[in-house]
This record gives C-alpha cells, structure tokens and sequence, in this order.
C-alpha cells in the first residue's frame, strides 16, 4: 500500500530522516517507535506533504506522492492525526467533523458518516455543540481523529495519541485505535508509549537519530532484550 525508499529530509541544515526504508500492507497495523527527536513525526510530516524529502521516493498505492501537496494527499486517502491533536478550539465538535470532510461533495454520506463518528466516540455526540477548545484532552484526541476518519481515509497516520493523556483514557483510545483498523483503515501509528503500540500492531520499526535501525513484527521486538531495555522499562 505505501513504500518509503532511503528518503532523506532536512529541516535546514539539519538532517533528520537519513535513508528511511519502510513499507505498509493493506489492513496493518505499523508502529514506530523511538525516542523523542529520532525523526518519527517528521516521517508523518513528510508522508503527508507538510515537509518534502530531498531525495527517495514515497509511493502509495503505486503512485508517487513525493513532493505532493497535502491537499491532494489527503484526496488520494491519506489523513493525519499530528500531535497535540490542533483541533479548532473556537469551532464546535460537529464544525470540527464537517471540516474533515472539507474535500468532499456527497453531502448525504458526510451527515451519514458524523453519525457513524458519534457511533465510535460516544461521548463527542454528548458534546457535539460544545467549543473544541472546552473538551478535555482525551475528548479532544477523539474529536482529532474522528475529523481526520471524516476524509475517509484509507490510511490513517496517528502522531503520538496517547500524549498527556490519563491511562483509563489511554486504554480507551487504543482500543478504538484497533476497531477503526478492524473497520478496515490501514494505521501508522508513531507513539512514546511502546508497550501500548505493539500490543496493538502488526509490524515495527524503531527509528533512532533519523535512520531505522529494527524492524520486524511486533511480537518479534517486544521478545527482543535489546527492545526491553531501551524501550519497554526492562520489562
């Protein structure tokens, strides 16, 4: 579905991404994982045509997106959830809904699909004339993705979902992680809580300073000694 071949990115002179190599399948579930400035959400980024690669390629569906523009990303069935969530604090829950689907004209199937949205996140239903500025983090991650599912993306990127938030509620937005995949979204998933992240996916890759270094299932690194240490606590 997308493959990522040796791209290289700088944010000016400093060169963040070196040689990144990955793939998803349909239907997966991808994590990557590293600590924070290893690169991962300038992956996302650049996945998404916020930021260009210098060099290398980015293919999805067997077409190149390099150096397109996310406007037209999105349209081709790319949606991004970034970090720290940026929903539109003085808009309302169901403004913030509408505004995903911004790209798209079938206005019957948009009504239909908020719907299906308030069906995953019940409770942004109960506030769906609220400010987005009022929710609590948890309500406002689920407002971020339930705008970005309203592009009806086929791929969906996940830029650290659990950050910040309580872990009753971390639990919670994993376990609609796995049922929007269930519903058949292929997820990439970046996040600082790795145990939650393989518990979740298929495959892995950890990325440190820029290159990936492991990959493998994610069974696979969470039996990994080198893994545990660096990542699971030691567990």
């Amino acid at each position: 579905m997308l493959k990522v071949n040796g791209i290289d990115v700088f944010y000016g002179n400093i060169h963040a991404l070196k040689g990144v190599s990955l793939e998803i399948n349909e239907g997966e579930i991808v994590t990557l994982i590293g600590a924070n400035g290893a690169g991962k959400s300038t992956l996302l980024k650049t996945l998404s045509g916020l930021l260009k690669p210098k060099s290398g390629s980015i293919e999805y569906l067997g077409s190149s997106i390099s150096g397109k523009a996310p406007q037209s990303i999105v349209k081709s069935g790319i949606s991004h959830v970034p970090e720290g969530r940026r929903v539109f604090a003085n808009m309302s829950v169901e403004e913030n809904l509408e505004l995903g689907a911004y790209l798209r004209k079938d206005s019957k199937e948009i009504k239909k699909d908020i719907q299906s949205v308030y069906e995953l996140f019940p409770r942004l239903e109960e506030r769906r004339k609220q400010l987005s500025g009022t929710l609590s983090g948890g309500e406002q991650q689920m407002l971020a993705m339930g705008r970005a599912i309203m592009a009806k993306p086929k791929l969906l990127l996940l830029d650290e979902p659990s950050m910040g938030l309580a872990p009753l509620m971390v639990k919670t937005i994993f376990q609609i992680i796995e049922k929007i995949n269930q519903d058949g979204t292929t997820i990439l998933l970046v996040e600082q809580n790795a145990n939650m992240a393989l518990s979740v996916a298929d495959r892995a890759y950890v990325i440190e300073t820029g290159r990936v270094e492991i990959s493998g299932t994610a069974a696979e690194l969470q039996a990994s000694e080198e893994i545990k240490k660096a990542y699971l606590g030691g567990l």
